[in-house]
């Protein structure tokens, strides 16, 4: 007797996604995940005062590896939030330079190379003392600082530690 079933079709073949290996995030999530993972061991080794110092010359060390376009946006933006914002904290988060408010991050620099971006983002967390009615922004596309976005910044800054 002679079948006339056609063999199962394997859908993972069939969509070409299994063959690359694909797991939901790309490599540079999953960088960002590792990088996560190892911050969180180095802070749980350090003392609350070591903390913050080894936060500055982290976020200074991962500022110093940029692509130069990135690296004078992060150091300006890193200049910025230390003096509007003094009593927050440097950190890194996700590989990325953060500030933070009793260990929760309030705003981050995210350098375009970062994720392969065509620009940094300048983002704040749910930490951050945004609101505005229903809908406000978490970020900002940063491409060149002027005096007028250096004053926006400060001004983003202040609001979201009060």
């Amino acid at each position: 007797m002679t079948s006339t079933r056609k063999p199962a079709q394997n859908p993972a073949r069939r969509s070409g996604t299994a063959a690359k290996g694909f797991d939901g995030f790309t490599a540079e999530e999953r960088e960002a995940m590792k990088d996560h993972a190892e911050e969180l061991k180095a802070s749980a080794r350090r003392s609350p005062r070591a903390a913050e110092a080894a936060g500055e010359s982290d976020v200074r060390a991962k500022i110093a590896v940029m692509e130069e376009a990135d690296r004078v946006l992060a150091e300006r933006v890193h200049q910025i939030i230390r003096s509007a914002a003094p009593h927050l904290t440097p950190k890194l988060w996700y590989g990325m330079p953060a500030y933070a408010r009793d260990g929760k991050v309030v705003c981050f620099f995210q350098s375009a190379q970062k994720f392969k971006s065509r620009y940094a983002t300048l983002g704040f967390s749910d930490r951050a003392n945004l609101d505005e009615g229903t809908l406000w922004p978490t970020s900002y596309a940063l491409t060149g600082l002027t005096a007028d976005t250096e004053a926006q910044i400060i001004e983003l800054i202040e609001r979201a530690t009060r």
